[in-house]
């Protein structure tokens, strides 16, 4: 799983000025598997398919990047019905190269995934895009560094003089540096490799690189499921500020404004969704398979297990997020530079989930 929170921070501000979405017909024309069957779930009921689904209102999800667990939820929803029951036809697309932000931003879908480090330019200034983070969709940042077992680099410090793969993006470097810094590190001694890796297990096999930024829900679990032994460490449990929001779902302000009971509707049922992932990690597993059986199924159920005490962890209604840890990391870009001024409260909001 690409981590698409870092890579699109620059394209966002490109993309920001665009008069139209850049997405090409090929990737955010068609649903995918679990679109196509939501669709048909959406008119089992007696009647013609045009009959039921007209009194069905139409969402559209745009996730983004290609179908994993963080979207078990979304999955689960479509199969067992929640969305139909609620009123709602949900298409769930591809996202167009420069991520979800855009198209929800102009009305094209109503709602996406995004991440909150990534949605920072989105926020303020003349970049800035009409969108909201309604919900998190875990509650704790599970992101870090990965490296072969045994190699040193279990702290932060034994990043020194070590091949590490870069977005080569300002937010990203200076997270590093950071819980170096913290650790007794230099970050200018780090080797900085400019790389977009899609198989961590190779990489660090061929050491090609030593070190790799992952989110742990995939690629560590990956590590788990073949084998290959690592060392890691979460900059959330080096650096309180780092426990932000990744990933989030968002919403259009103006449909947020114009609709606001499809709103509460659609997190109804997508947070029954991913209630049911929490409570049967196997079953939403084999439904994510079910819509997307290019995936590993090995690599899915571990992966599933392990998010089960991820998705809602220390919070009693899921989607919540805490507006203190929102607006600590937005202090930190603040402070070091990283954004245009953020104020406190601003991109997110509770006021849609399930009371």
């Amino acid at each position: 799983m690409k981590n698409r929170s870092l890579i699109i921070l620059t394209a966002l501000v490109a993309a920001a000025a665009l008069t139209a979405c850049g997405s090409k017909s090929s990737q955010t024309g068609g649903s995918t598997a679990a679109g196509e069957t939501g669709s048909t779930a959406a008119v089992e009921t007696s009647g013609t398919a045009e009959n039921n689904t007209q009194d069905l209102k139409k969402v559209t999800f745009v996730l983004d990047w290609t179908p994993n667990t963080n979207h078990t939820g979304l999955y689960v929803a479509q199969e067992k019905g929640y969305f139909k029951d609620a009123g709602l036809e949900v298409e769930i697309v591809q996202p167009p190269e420069d991520g979800a932000e855009v198209l929800v931003a102009s009305g094209k879908a109503q709602f996406g995934i995004s991440f909150q480090d990534s949605m920072a330019p989105a926020l303020t200034g003349e970049a800035s895009l009409p969108i909201t983070a309604v919900a998190a969709v875990i509650q704790h940042n599970t992101s870090g560094i990965i490296s072969r077992e045994g190699e040193g680099m279990d702290s932060p410090k034994g990043l020194e003089g070590k091949k590490y793969a870069t977005w080569d993006l300002p937010v990203e470097k200076a997270m590093v540096e950071d819980v170096m810094t913290a650790a007794g590190g230099d970050f200018s001694k780090v080797q900085l490799i400019p790389s977009t890796v899609t198989d961590e297990v190779s990489a660090l096999q061929s050491k090609s690189v030593d070190a790799i930024w992952i989110f742990y829900a995939w690629a560590g679990v990956k590590m788990e499921v073949e084998n290959f032994p690592t060392d890691y460490f979460a900059f959330a449990d080096i650096n309180p500020v780092f426990d932000y929001y990744t990933p989030v779902v968002i919403a259009g302000n103006e449909f947020l404004k114009q609709d606001p009971e499809t709103a509460r509707a659609f997190l109804s049922a997508l947070s029954q969704g991913y209630e049911d992932a929490v409570n049967n990690p196997e079953e939403a597993g084999k439904i994510l398979l079910k819509a997307a059986p290019e995936l590993d199924e090995e690599l899915v159920l571990a992966s599933q297990k392990y998010l089960a005490d991820q998705y809602k962890a220390d919070v009693d209604v899921w989607g919540y997020m805490d507006p203190e840890r929102w607006n600590r990391f937005y202090g930190w870009l603040n402070e070091k530079g990283l954004s245009e001024e953020i104020p406190e409260n601003t991109g997110f909001t509770n006021d849609y989930l399930p009371q």
